[in-house]
This record gives C-alpha cells, sequence and structure tokens, in this order.
C-alpha cells in the first residue's frame, strides 16, 4: 500500500510540475521599446497595456516595457519593431518617414482642447491618417494618447504675435516645427530637447516650447519663468504592434490586444489633465508665471498654423480630408 501511495504522490507532483511547465511555456513575452523615462505619459501607458493585456489573457502575455530609450533611439527601434525583433514600441510622429500622413497627427493649431482632440483620434480623423500605413510599414498603429500641448517658455512675457518675431526658440529638428515657428516669425534653432538648459544658459536661445510634463522635469521655469499656455502643437504618441505577430495571434488574442489598447489609452487621456493642472502648481509654487494667450493672440496663431499646413498639401494626398474630418470634431 505505501508503494501505491509514493506511486500516487509521485505522479501527482509530476502532473503538478508538467502543468507548470507547460504553462511557462504558453507564456507570451511582448517586449515594448519607448523613449520616455518612467513617469512620464508614454510610460504610464506602456505599463498601463501590459497590465491589463496580462489580466485580460489570465496571465498567458507579459508584457516588457523598456523605457528611456533603452533599446536604442527611435529610429532604432522602430526598424527592430518593424523587423519583429521586438514586438511592439511606443513612438509619434517618426513614423511620418514610413507614411507622412503621420505626421499630421501633431498638426500645428489643429486642435481646440483634449476633448476635441480625443474625439478625433477615437473617430475617423485616427483612420484617415492611418489609411494605408500597415502596408507600407508592417506595423500597426493600435492606439493614440497625448503628452501634452506644446506651451511657449521664454524669459519675457508673450502677449502677441510682435513678442515672437525674431526670439531665438528652440524647436525640434523636424520640418513641420521648423516651418511652423517660422510662420510665427519666430528664429527656429533647432536642437536635442537636453542641450536647452545650457543654451539657456549661455544665451544662445531665449526660449523654446514644450509639453507640461517636459517643461516640469527640467524645471525650465527656473530659466524661463513666463510660461504660455500657447497650446499650439498637441504632441499625439501611438503604441504600434509588429503586423505580422499580430497576425498570427488566435482572434480572442488579438481582442486582447485591442481592448488593451483601448484602454490604455484611455487611461492617459484622462490622466493628462491632472497632469496639467499639477504642471501648472507646480510651476507657479516654483516661481513661475503661467498665462492663457489673448484671444487675438491665440487667432494670430492659428493663421500662422494654417499657412504652416502647405506642407502637408505637398506631401498627404489625403490632408484635405484629413483637416476638414479633424475640423467637424470641435
Amino acid at each position: 500500500m505505501k508503494r501505491i501511495g509514493f506511486f500516487i504522490l509521485a505522479l501527482a507532483l509530476f502532473g503538478a510540475g508538467f502543468a507548470a511547465t507547460a504553462a511557462a511555456a504558453d507564456k507570451v513575452v511582448i517586449k515594448m521599446a519607448g523613449m520616455k523615462p518612467e513617469g512620464e505619459p508614454e510610460t504610464l501607458g506602456m505599463h498601463k497595456f501590459g497590465e491589463i493585456l496580462a489580466q485580460l489573457s489570465g496571465g498567458k502575455y507579459e508584457v516588457q516595457v523598456f523605457p528611456n530609450s533603452q533599446l536604442g533611439k527611435e529610429d532604432a527601434y522602430i526598424a527592430s519593431t518593424r523587423k519583429g525583433t521586438i514586438q511592439m514600441c511606443a513612438t509619434g510622429t517618426q513614423t511620418s518617414a514610413l507614411h507622412p500622413a503621420m505626421a499630421m497627427l501633431e498638426t500645428p493649431m489643429l486642435f481646440d482642447n483634449l476633448d476635441h482632440a480625443r474625439r478625433a483620434m477615437e473617430g475617423k480623423t485616427f483612420e484617415l491618417i492611418n489609411d494605408g500605413f500597415s502596408e507600407k510599414s508592417g506595423l500597426r498603429t493600435l492606439n493614440a494618447f497625448p503628452l501634452g500641448f506644446r506651451h511657449f517658455y521664454s524669459k519675457k512675457p508673450l502677449k502677441d504675435m510682435a513678442d515672437l518675431k525674431g526670439l531665438r526658440m528652440r524647436v525640434p529638428n523636424i520640418p513641420l516645427y521648423i516651418n511652423f515657428a517660422k510662420e510665427c516669425g519666430i528664429s527656429g534653432q533647432p536642437m536635442p530637447f537636453a542641450e536647452v538648459p545650457s543654451a539657456l544658459d549661455q544665451g544662445v536661445i531665449d526660449g523654446g516650447d514644450s509639453p507640461f510634463a517636459d517643461i516640469v522635469a527640467l524645471k525650465m521655469y527656473e530659466i524661463t519663468p513666463q510660461i504660455t499656455m500657447s497650446g499650439h502643437i498637441l504632441v499625439i504618441h501611438s503604441l504600434y504592434i509588429n503586423e505580422k505577430f499580430y497576425q498570427g495571434l488566435p482572434d480572442q488574442d488579438k481582442e486582447w490586444v485591442n481592448q488593451a489598447a483601448r484602454e490604455s489609452a484611455d487611461y492617459v487621456w484622462k490622466l493628462m489633465a491632472k497632469i496639467e493642472e499639477d504642471a501648472q502648481k507646480q510651476i507657479t509654487d516654483g516661481g513661475g508665471t503661467v498665462s492663457k494667450p489673448s484671444p487675438e493672440f491665440r487667432e494670430a496663431m492659428k493663421d500662422a498654423g494654417k499657412r504652416s499646413w502647405k506642407l502637408f498639401y505637398d506631401t498627404v494626398p489625403n490632408a484635405k480630408e484629413i483637416l476638414e474630418s479633424a475640423e467637424s470634431y470641435k
């Protein structure tokens, strides 16, 4: 009897071990790369996607998040995702190199506020921008979420367009941003964001523009205390997945991925309003001044923004349809 008991126990242990091994073998690891550090909206959204997908799949999927350019700069990890070396990434308009319409995610002076932008990004506008993207890139865009509106930071107050004229302002080295600065009368100075504090200290530039999260992260308000809530460009990022990997998933698993993408984007959209509110308080508590442009100033900026749209008409076949669609969500 003892031998039978030991035999049954051994079988039970073997079965448990086999089940655990099988479960481990069934687990699918998804590697996701991003550029922002921990604590910023992009990275929070990446982590949230992983949490939701793990819950929906009962632990079948484990998303490993690599923020802060740990897997290389944007171009490098986008290429890795296209090749399938990694399965997912988060990025913004860098994908316009593959599909020019993606640059229109950050069209100057297109959105009045976050609610307007969200309606467009969850509606037809987003579909029009992505039309043909997967076929060209080998990537699938899963969602769209905000990193915040870009606002001016400067050493002196900005009350109208005349105050912008001739200002040496840092801009990202992206044609769209450089062109918009030119239309505003700004002397755009392309440079990496990491070089901005020293450039301000040395008087190389007079200011720049960034979302509140970046302004607060580097405490820009200590060097350039005048923050003007121009909100001229909404920075929008997305989660991308390798199309071949996605198409190889069972239908149920695809729905889990899609649902995780929707819910993680929803999380960031809701979070953004609080991030901007908290940032304004931190800036004013730190001695900075946050001001809103006058209606006349904002209208003049809208005119400058519309002039910069010519770049899209020259490069994006359905640009007019995209712009009209975004307008319809006001």
